[in-house]
């Protein structure tokens, strides 16, 4: 396995619809696995294959309580219901955090590695990381849904025993993070 290269705004690789998969091969495998240990490495819930420069429809979830990452292949929104705000960050805007509205729920119809063809329920962050997640499929980031402009904040992380910043974003030290006005981010269409 291996880290992939991530791709970072404003690469235009992230503003691109993924194409649909015809079907699983090893070469599709092995991205998967990459793109797991990837997701990993960087501390992240979900990762879309356009993040790690491939265009194929293909993204890998795993949130905290999940015991194996979930592989989502031609992934597809079918049904929504409800709407909250939520705090979203991507692995492809290092450094920003923002509010967005999300749906409380989602039915979510993809592939697995097997070739089948299954459908899911999900509410809570679940919900959240498959619409993040099938977004960049369709070339759309988190911040193209913020609640208004000024939701969009910088982030910097301290050392909480020191209290010193300590240059690392972790999301186990998110508790600790603070907010500062955001420097205009745009995105290039």
């Amino acid at each position: 396995m291996a880290i992939l290269e991530m791709r970072l705004l404003p690469d235009p690789i992230l503003r691109k619809q993924a194409k649909k998969v015809a079907k699983v091969t090893p070469q599709l495998r092995k991205l998967v696995e990459n793109m797991v240990e990837t997701m990993r490495d960087q501390r992240g819930v979900g990762l879309a294959a356009n993040q790690v420069g491939s265009l194929q429809k293909v993204a890998v979830i795993e949130t905290p309580e999940m015991e194996e990452p979930m592989v989502l292949i031609n992934p597809e929104i079918m049904k929504a219901a409800g709407e909250r705000e939520v705090e979203e960050g991507c692995l492809s805007v290092p450094g920003y955090r923002g509010l967005v509205n999300r749906h409380e729920t989602v039915r979510v119809k993809a592939m697995g590695l097997d070739g089948k063809i299954y459908r899911l329920n999900a509410d809570e962050l679940l919900a959240q990381a498959l619409e993040h997640e099938i977004d960049h499929l369709n070339g759309i980031l988190y911040i193209d849904h913020l609640v208004s402009h000024e939701s969009l904040y910088k982030i910097t992380y301290y050392d909480t025993e020191e209290d010193e910043f300590d240059g690392e974003e972790d999301e186990a030290h998110e508790h600790s993070a603070s907010a500062e006005p955001a420097e205009s981010v745009t995105s290039e269409d």
